[in-house]
């Protein structure tokens, strides 16, 4: 496994990650958490990715049982500001619901410490000093070892930035953001301000809910039991553009001897602003694949190449 640094930090985490928003469902219960969490370890996999909100709080739960014993093996981020309960500070990212937040997460993960937390959203009814010094405060408090942003815009995370700069305060070293070959949008502003200011990025939906992995195909019913049978996160890219497209890098990817979820990820780490690429697993199949993806690393040609077939879309 390849490690990259966490940022703009020392921390160095694996170019894959696991994405654990699934953790806690029915088809994953703690049983099948245990068995992934064991082939991370042995495939040198340390970066998993949760929040609060994930599965209702079961997915911090079951990666505290999991970590039991290792978990200083592994670099664990999670996340705070979304609904977590029906009052009016149940939500957002004020000092209020910060301090509530982290002590429930805390209490999940059945740990002292949260290594990389983020703020899930922008929240424009926050004032930008009262998220950074409350965050600050938890870092000096040894509660919160790195903080970072996650679906903001690249000017909110560059106003932090600077005025965590002039207050002294704890900077995001990095910023999660919806990023894959068909979700381009994080090229405009937020992968040129990582590339600057050396803030780490960590794309979400990779592999754009499966529909990167190729098992989808035009004029044929989804899979049974796939996010695509009923997913309208999938089913928006089913249109007769995507499925040629992806008929074109399957078989650039072949000819390559390998797959297009495997370039999927390859082509994302071809960026060096991109710290690691989270991804979602239910089965064990899918971490080795992910795990399989890193070893390729593309030639400056191949992006090339791969850009051309990109560029009709």
């Amino acid at each position: 496994m390849l490690y990259r640094p966490l940022g703009k930090s020392g921390a160095r985490v694996s170019v894959i990650g696991i994405g654990t928003n699934r953790f806690g469902f029915e088809r994953m219960p703690q049983e099948e958490v245990n068995r992934v969490i064991d082939a991370a370890a042995d495939l040198g996999i340390n970066f998993l990715d949760s929040a609060d909100v994930y599965t209702n709080g079961r997915s911090e739960e079951t990666i505290g049982v999991a970590l039991k014993g290792r978990r200083h093996q592994f670099v664990v981020a999670t996340k705070y500001y979304n609904k977590t309960g029906p009052g009016p500070n149940d939500w957002g990212a004020s000092r209020l619901h910060l301090y509530e937040a982290v002590e429930a997460s805390l209490r999940r993960l059945q740990t002292d410490h949260i290594d990389l937390y983020y703020v899930h959203n922008f929240d424009p009814t926050t004032p930008f000093e009262e998220m950074l010094r409350g965050l600050d405060d938890l870092v000096r408090a040894g509660k919160v070892r790195y903080i970072g942003a996650s679906n903001f815009p690249a000017w909110s995370v560059a106003h932090a930035n600077l005025l965590a700069s002039v207050q002294g305060w704890s900077p995001f070293i990095v910023t999660q953001n919806h990023y894959h070959l068909l979700e381009r949008g994080a090229e405009a502003e937020i992968l040129p301000f990582c590339r600057n200011q050396s803030v780490g990025l960590i794309p979400y939906f990779p592999l754009a809910g499966g529909f990167l992995t190729g098992k989808y195909r035009a004029g044929q019913p989804a899979p049974a039991g796939s996010r695509g049978e009923s997913s309208p996160y999938v089913q928006k890219y089913m249109t007769p553009a995507n499925y040629a497209l992806i008929e074109q890098l399957s078989a650039w990817s072949q000819e390559r001897g390998h797959t297009l979820g495997e370039l999927a990820i390859a082509w994302l780490l071809a960026h060096p602003e991109v710290s690691s690429v989270i991804s979602g697993v239910t089965r064990l199949e899918q971490l080795e694949a992910n795990a399989k993806a890193a070893e390729w690393a593309l030639t400056p040609a191949e992006v090339e190449e791969v850009e051309r077939l990109l560029q009709p879309a």
